[in-house]
């Protein structure tokens, strides 16, 4: 076992799942030929969810804790895995379940083939629902449309990266508002793609509202395309070809002005509902350099559980 796999696990209000988590997870890392270490970060759960990783801690060394000072979100706890971790090869997956553990072989064979990065991409999911799966394939088109990197249609935060990738996530993907399996597909080195069945979560519900999703959509789209800001041209140039339009329908008639106040009422509306638009966008990506130049740590680690010595959160604990 020369070779260590690192697995990040974020954990936020899990109690009812961890143990099982565990026991699943356990017998299928003992059968990889790698050592392992299990990394988890309790991103500030409120629940037991650390009282039960430190249990685990204790019977098993290779499980280790990360504990935030607070809730920080599902990418600064995958982030402050990924800092953690000492492993050749990094996964970073979800306690819930719905990252089957089963699909770890598969991911240490593309390690040993050569890969650098692997994405896991979903086949189907149904305890999301229909209107989430259809919105998540709906976002992957727009963004792919709006943005030069092309995205993996329905990769997750179920993920694999090299120790060579993972350096480059720490130095220098430091963004405050990321996009975490965007980088991963965007740091380039040899990529693979495995598919996997989301299965059921074991406990609980998501931690993802339609108003996170939605907001977590619009942040990326911003963090990764510049188009949403070249609209304003786009505008202009329909505002223009309707003004001459109007002019042309003016002229031919000879009556003036177009008759009908719902014309002339539309038009103002239409034009404003644009302008309003436009300044939305502006304020989201001034919103975002608001956040990027206040350069607040990403997560604040309150304490540790089995970490190796010299592990380094100074960059997000300053």
């Amino acid at each position: 076992m020369d070779r260590l796999l690192s697995v990040v696990v974020s954990v936020y209000n899990e109690e009812a799942v961890l143990e099982r988590f565990y026991k699943e997870t356990h017998p299928v890392l003992m059968s990889l030929g790698w050592d392992y270490e299990l990394v988890f970060v309790d991103d500030g759960s409120r629940d037991k969810s650390l009282f039960i990783l430190k249990g685990l801690a204790e019977k098993d060394p290779r499980v280790k804790v990360v504990s935030f000072s607070r809730n920080f979100g599902h990418e600064a706890a995958m982030i402050a895995g990924i800092d953690s971790c000492v492993g050749d090869g990094i996964v970073c997956m979800d306690a819930d379940l719905q990252h089957p553990p089963r699909c770890l072989p598969g991911i240490v064979e593309k390690f040993e083939e050569g890969y650098e990065v692997i994405n896991m991409v979903r086949t189907s999911n149904e305890s999301a629902g229909w209107f989430k799966n259809l919105a998540s394939s709906g976002f992957y088109k727009v963004i792919n449309v709006l943005s030069d990197v092309k995205f993996e249609s329905n990769a997750s935060d179920f993920f694999a990266v090299s120790r060579k990738v993972a350096q480059v996530l720490k130095r220098n993907y430091r963004e405050k508002v990321r996009f975490l399996r965007g980088y991963v597909q965007n740091v380039g080195f040899p990529r693979t793609t495995l598919e996997y069945e989301a299965g059921p979560r074991a406990a609980g519900e998501s931690k993802y509202s339609l108003r996170k999703l939605f907001q977590f959509s619009v942040n990326t789209i911003v963090c990764f395309s510049n188009l949403p800001l070249k609209l304003g041209i786009y505008a202009g140039i329909m505002a223009a070809l309707l003004g001459i339009i109007v002019m042309v329908y003016t002229v031919l008639t000879r009556g003036g002005a177009p008759s009908g106040y719902a014309t002339i009422v539309v038009l103002i509306c239409f034009m404003f509902a644009i302008l309003f638009v436009i300044v939305g966008i502006i304020g989201e990506y001034i919103a975002i350099l608001f956040t990027e130049l206040k350069d607040r740590p990403i997560y604040i680690v309150e304490e540790t559980v089995n970490m190796t010595k010299g592990t380094d959160f100074h960059t997000e604990c300053r």
